[in-house]
């Protein structure tokens, strides 16, 4: 018999086998869905059932990739998404032939002068120059891979001047002080592996003149790599700052504020995504994470609603107090906020009371967590543009505003966002998932489950394989660098020479109706004379 007739013979072999299996394995199943209680169109219609829950099951990435538009994805648009990839990969930020925005909606806008500034007049560092490593884009076939290569770019940070530096907590001993109005939000190790901590804070230290800050999960080595300075946030777990038995420990605390890079502490009073105490997944609780935490391994760990040690905002004052005291460093406070009475509530307190933070962090609801309820999530507490001139025109009401520095969260991830932002009233602000996105995060929504392909928001040390901590490290630095840039582009456009003067004249809303309104306007029909009692 020839070969050729002996590899059709096994060939034939080979497929009826498969056949065969495929046709048992059809019936068991048929037989076992008819019999199985639990889904009713399994049990009518094995087959077609069996497809509709597959199709299901890749619906998301369906989506994500093939049907939803450029503008439709959330909680980031593919646009979006590709804005921030573009700068960490490319530095990059131009686009062609026009905006994708639709401009018949409602929204704000920046306004432009008719004089901008040339870039010999703007106020910025032009001293300090950083080396980075960008992607060059050769050729982008369609049926293989892109053509790229990495290549060494110099460029300026574009860092505020000395005189414009922003300090927090002056009347400290031991103020904070930053050239940079971009920072990265509270994320903790255990939400994200080791390899994603040590990306962000060598990216963020190789940008120069920003912050990183730790999340509730306690201060970790790996948060110290880049030498980056450190906000240190102290949630109602207390964890790194508590006791074997769980109370919240002075020396812990002080042991804390003796390491240089930690510049600063926040007190995490809720978060916009979730206003209540943090969550993390007892399968991310490796042993260094409960060491670092002082918690048991592998369990799940649930923060309290609040802290035991203060409940209401005097005695939270208090509090700040004697954190200075023991650390000599400023303290802050972080909220998210659901009223204008509530805002009105705690700038009244801290007329009072002549005490408070040295800095707010206003978070909006439209953040992000590695694990929260829907319901908290998608209702509690107020998006970003709505809660922040909540708080910033109540602590101006009360006389209190210079008291305190503002910084606000919630999509900051693009530089006019941030410039909307600066002209509500905030004086930083805080990114926390275009930082993960610029490590690798390609937005799954698996962060809660430890199960993140890309290797960030996972400890599973086979999952965090696929991040390269020497790679992605400058992909976070070439974001900043481009922000900032885009805050002095912004700046120029708008006759300023910094951007640290943007004010509630240079934004402008336009309703659906097509009139403008100045946010001193929404303002003021916000805020009356009569609203405010007392001040005095």
């Amino acid at each position: 018999m020839k070969i050729a007739d002996v590899l059709i013979i096994i060939g034939f072999v080979v497929i009826a086998a498969i056949i065969l299996i495929v046709l048992i394995g059809g019936i068991f199943l048929l037989v076992m869905d008819r019999k199985q209680k639990q889904h009713p169109i399994l049990r009518n219609y094995p087959l077609i059932g069996r497809a509709r829950y597959f199709l299901e099951s890749i619906g998301p990435e369906l989506r994500q990739y093939l049907f939803n538009n450029d503008l439709e994805g959330k909680p980031f648009s593919r646009v979006e998404y590709q804005h921030i990839v573009k700068k960490a990969k490319y530095k990059r930020d131009v686009i062609g032939f026009g905006s994708q925005r639709d401009f018949e909606e409602p929204g704000f806008y920046i306004r432009n002068s008719l004089f901008p500034k040339l870039t010999e007049e703007l106020k910025m560092d032009r001293e300090l120059k950083v080396t980075t490593e960008r992607y060059l884009l050769l050729n982008e076939p369609l049926f293989a891979q892109r053509d790229e290569k990495l290549e060494d770019e110099e460029s300026p940070v574009y860092l505020l001047e000395e005189e414009d530096a922003i300090v927090i907590g002056e009347h400290t001993s031991q103020p904070f002080r930053v050239k940079g109005q971009i920072g990265m939000s509270a994320m903790s190790f255990g939400s994200l592996g080791d390899r994603a901590i040590t990306a962000l804070s060598e990216g963020l230290g190789i940008a120069k003149g920003t912050w990183m800050n730790t999340g509730e999960g306690g201060l970790s080595d790996y948060h110290l790599k880049g030498g980056v300075d450190i906000i240190m946030q102290i949630g109602p777990g207390l964890f790194g700052v508590r006791d074997k038995e769980g109370n919240f420990s002075w020396e812990a605390l002080e042991e804390k504020s003796r390491i240089p890079e930690v510049k600063a502490f926040e007190i995490k009073l809720a978060q916009g995504a979730k206003t209540r105490g943090g969550h993390i997944d007892g399968e991310k609780v490796t042993e260094e994470i409960a060491r670092i935490r002082m918690v048991e391994p592998f369990k799940s760990i649930d923060s309290p609603n609040r802290f035991h040690e203060f409940d209401d905002l005097p005695s939270l004052f208090q509090f700040f107090e004697k954190v200075r005291k023991h650390t000599g460093k400023p303290i802050g406070m972080k909220v998210v906020i659901g009223s204008k009475q509530e805002a009105e509530e705690l700038a009244k307190a801290i007329k009072e009371t002549g005490m408070g933070p040295d800095f707010i962090t206003v978070d909006g609801g439209e953040g992000g967590t590695g694990a929260s309820y829907q319901e908290l999530a998608d209702s509690a507490g107020l998006p970003i543009r709505s809660a922040l001139p909540l708080v910033d025109q109540a602590l101006r009401q009360y006389g209190v505003r210079d008291r305190l520095k503002i910084i606000a969260s919630g999509k900051m991830f693009s530089p006019d966002r941030v410039v909307i932002a600066l002209a509500m009233g905030a004086d930083l602000v805080n990114i926390a998932r275009a930082f993960m996105i610029t490590v690798g995060c390609i937005q799954a929504l698996q962060c809660h489950s430890n199960s993140c392909p890309a290797g960030v928001a996972t400890t599973d040390p086979e999952l965090q394989k696929a991040l390269v901590v020497d790679e992605k490290k400058w992909r976070t630095a070439n974001y900043l660098i481009s922000m900032r840039k885009g805050l002095f582009r912004l700046a120029a456009a708008s006759g300023l020479d910094s951007p640290t003067k943007f004010t509630r004249d240079h934004i402008v809303y336009r309703d659906e109706k097509g009139r403008t309104w100045s946010l001193d306007e929404i303002y003021q029909s916000i805020y009356k004379p009569e609203n405010i009692n007392d001040i005095s």
